[in-house]
């Protein structure tokens, strides 16, 4: 049969002797710091290295899910700037071949429309200066 007995430690059987506050401070941050130095140059390790290190703590099951996730995504924007870029084209492209003969036929008929202006502006004009004479608008009357 196993019998269990509790040992004490002998650091806490003995009674400390009572020190002031000054004595018991030690400053452990320069020892610690000294040490973490020490281990920082023995681990040069990049930040890609550390990054990868850490889908040890994912599961594989979520891992898998973020992974199609962001996949999704991505084929998801891409599909969408490829068929943007598509439409774009095809918009500017009809908007030059459609757009440029309209807009030069428009311009063209305005500048017709504004001959004719001026003629009978300088038609009147001559009327208006020869008042004996007849125009050949008007007929004779007799």
């Amino acid at each position: 049969m196993v019998e269990l007995r509790e040992v004490e430690d002998e650091h806490f059987v003995h009674s400390q002797p009572a020190h002031s506050d000054d004595e018991d401070y030690t400053d452990t941050d320069s020892e610690i710091s000294e040490e973490d130095e020490d281990d920082d140059v023995d681990l040069e390790e990049s930040f890609y290295e550390r990054i990868a290190a850490l889908k040890d703590m994912i599961p594989l099951k979520q891992r898998t899910y973020i992974s199609n996730g962001f996949s999704r995504t991505y084929n998801f924007f891409s599909k969408g700037f490829a068929l943007g870029g598509k439409t774009l084209w095809i918009l500017s492209t009809s908007a030059l071949v459609l757009g440029v003969p309209f807009s030069v036929a428009i311009t063209d008929e305005q500048q017709v429309a504004e001959m004719e202006k001026e003629m009978k502006m300088t038609q009147i004009a001559t009327d208006a200066l020869t008042p004996g004479a007849e125009s050949v608008l008007t007929t004779p009357q007799k």
